[in-house]
């Protein structure tokens, strides 16, 4: 059961990998950062709702008080992390971008411990290690080798709060499943992400990106593959495994993001960087456990 919950967070990994392919899309059309957010998870809620009110209405049904868990999922950690991953995304790269997102897992570990009680093994920290020092790498952060930094401490910090309301989710997720269905969170965690951006997004000066077809392309693709379907993956494997072992398991973002830089936007990474893009992922390796 673990190996089948271990391969859907991997693959909703695979398309959060994909992002990048849709919000640079959408940048060409001019939208700033909370705009393609707000894109983002409002055509994600649509998608859920409509889904949901055709197959299954009754996943729709919550208690008032657990609006916390979504207020949590959905806008400490959904509205938040995009917002910063989506600016670092603007004045970095992609692979810089999901690199840095994936200070996540020691986020995540440090929270588990604090309110799951799960315990921190040596692998465990040997990984959390790993991602750290790789994440220095691609930064361009290298103690004792030149400590000049390849990127603006603007960029650092949007990177690291992502990394943090992305380990967020794994935090209010699992709280969550204890008592709701996989699709009634990621339903919720859209609606309360989109209720808390619409007001502060203006498209007023963007109203002719929408009378062009290209741009329903790129926001219906973002809304589903590495939204909707990616949230539903990760959620569900969440119920077999730990936090800290999921946000560690969906470090193979970074080698899907990094060849979509690569082959779609032709962008170029130095020695280190690409160092430490294979840093973070021997922490993947390193986390599995042998039968």
């Amino acid at each position: 059961m673990q190996k089948r919950a271990y391969l859907l967070i991997a693959a909703g990994a695979v398309l959060w990998g994909t992002i990048g392919i849709f919000v640079r899309g959408l940048y060409g059309f001019g939208f700033s950062p909370l705009q393609v957010v707000t894109l983002r998870v409002f055509s994600a809620a649509v998608i859920m709702l409509i889904y949901l009110l055709f197959t299954r209405p009754e996943l729709l049904k919550i208690k008032v008080r657990d609006s916390l868990y979504f207020v949590g999922t959905g806008i400490f950690s959904l509205a938040f992390f995009n917002l910063c991953y989506f600016s670092t995304i603007r004045e970095t790269s992609i692979a810089i971008a999901v690199t840095l997102l994936y200070t996540a897992p020691a986020f995540v570990a440090v929270l588990s411990r604090v309110f799951f009680r799960e315990s921190l093994g040596a692998k465990k920290l040997c990984s959390l290690g790993l991602t750290l020092v790789g994440c220095a790498f691609v930064t361009g952060y290298l103690p004792g080798l030149g400590d000049s930094l390849s990127i603006s401490w603007s960029g650092i910090l949007t990177g690291l709060g992502a990394g943090f309301g992305y380990a967020l989710y794994s935090i209010f997720g699992k709280a969550a499943l204890k008592k709701y269905h996989t699709m009634t969170i990621a339903a919720y965690t859209f609606i309360f992400a989109s209720l808390a951006l619409l007001p502060f997004s203006n498209f007023e000066n963007s109203v002719g990106a929408f009378s062009t077809g290209n741009f329903w392309i790129y926001l219906a693709g973002l809304g589903f593959f590495p939204t909707v379907l990616a949230y539903l993956l990760y959620t569900k494997g969440l119920e077999e495994v730990e936090s800290s072992r999921a946000s560690i398991v969906a470090t193979v973002e970074p080698v899907v993001a990094t060849l979509t830089g690569f082959f779609f936007f032709r962008e170029m990474l130095s020695g280190w960087q690409l160092t430490g893009i294979l840093l973070v992922l021997a922490a993947v390796i390193l986390i599995q456990e042998r039968k």
